[in-house]
């Protein structure tokens, strides 16, 4: 598996330890070997065409992936051509992740009628080393009320507090995945604390919605757990949170905001916040993302939507 995984264009630090991505001809290698293997025999069996439609009107495939497929990128696969001719999947289907199917029972639970919308966003707790966090909430900010909190605001008690009082949260700081011991997972908060993988997945917010994990490395998934993804998304929907948008890798503090910025603005649209709008709306402003700053594959393709 090993030498599989390094032929592909991966890049392997020990045994049993998650490969990390190349960026260029290796990784348009491995993004082909996917959509060869496992992608575009899925869609032969759904009879799914490519089609040029709106992304609304496309179909939606959530993959639940397992042992090596865990933080693979599978919504990222195709056949990138230098003329842009190839099929890629983006072109296809509107792609999501589950981690089982117990997982999706229990976000399609019924919802609560009475519930209204409100808005935690966290931002930049550590006070440096982000710049582009607090201008993702300035964004954020033009678009709805948020519950704000920044820097030395943002700590675990507040933070809880806030997540058990709103029903949409946006996350925008460092994150990191552990990788010996994935409970350990976390979102580093207001003096460099951690709140885990561990602390989320043991909360109960049933009447909450959708959270947004801008932050590096929070849909990794960890090769120690073969069977499962556990990951801070997946905590996320472990809690109570029936849609998330997490990464797979480190994000770019540039080009992070753009995103943001681009799904509140469909998932916002017309006024009627809607959660079940977020893959769609990811899948729109990554493709955004490429055709309007050009950018490579190491910048748009960490970015995945995890729930319904």
């Amino acid at each position: 598996m090993q030498r599989l995984w390094e032929r592909k264009g991966f890049k392997v630090d020990a045994p049993g330890k998650r490969p990390t991505p190349s960026v260029g001809v290796p990784a348009v290698s491995f993004l082909a070997f996917l959509w060869n293997t496992v992608v575009k025999p899925v869609l032969d069996g759904l009879g799914i065409q490519h089609a040029q439609k709106p992304t609304a009107d496309m179909p939606r495939i959530w993959w639940c992936p397992s042992g090596p497929l865990i933080g693979l990128p599978i919504h990222a696969a195709g056949l990138y051509m230098d003329d842009g001719q190839g099929p890629v999947i983006s072109d296809y289907v509107v792609s999501s992740y589950f981690p089982s199917a117990s997982a999706l029972a229990y976000a399609t639970r019924p919802e609560d009628p009475s519930q209204k919308f409100s808005l935690l966003t966290v931002a930049n707790p550590t006070g440096a080393g982000l710049p582009g966090t607090e201008w993702e909430l300035e964004k954020i900010k033009t678009r709805t009320t948020t519950q704000e909190l920044t820097r030395g605001e943002a700590t675990i008690e507040k933070v809880k507090k806030g997540m058990e009082n709103t029903s949409w949260a946006h996350f925008a700081c460092h994150g990191m995945t552990h990788s010996d011991k994935p409970w350990e997972s976390a979102l580093i908060l207001a003096n460099h604390t951690r709140l885990t993988l561990r602390e989320i997945s043991d909360m109960s917010l049933p009447h909450v919605e959708f959270a947004y994990l801008s932050a590096c490395q929070t849909a990794k998934g960890v090769a120690e757990a073969p069977d499962e993804s556990a990951d801070l998304s997946m905590g996320m929907l472990a809690c109570g949170y029936r849609s998330v948008i997490g990464t797979l890798w480190k994000i770019s503090d540039e080009y992070a905001p753009f995103v943001a910025d681009r799904v509140y603005e469909k998932m916002l649209e017309g006024g009627q916040p809607d959660y079940r709008r977020a893959a769609c709306a990811l899948h729109d402003a990554v493709q955004a993302l490429r055709k309007e700053h050009k950018v490579g594959f190491a910048t748009w393709l960490p970015f995945i939507h995890v729930g319904v």
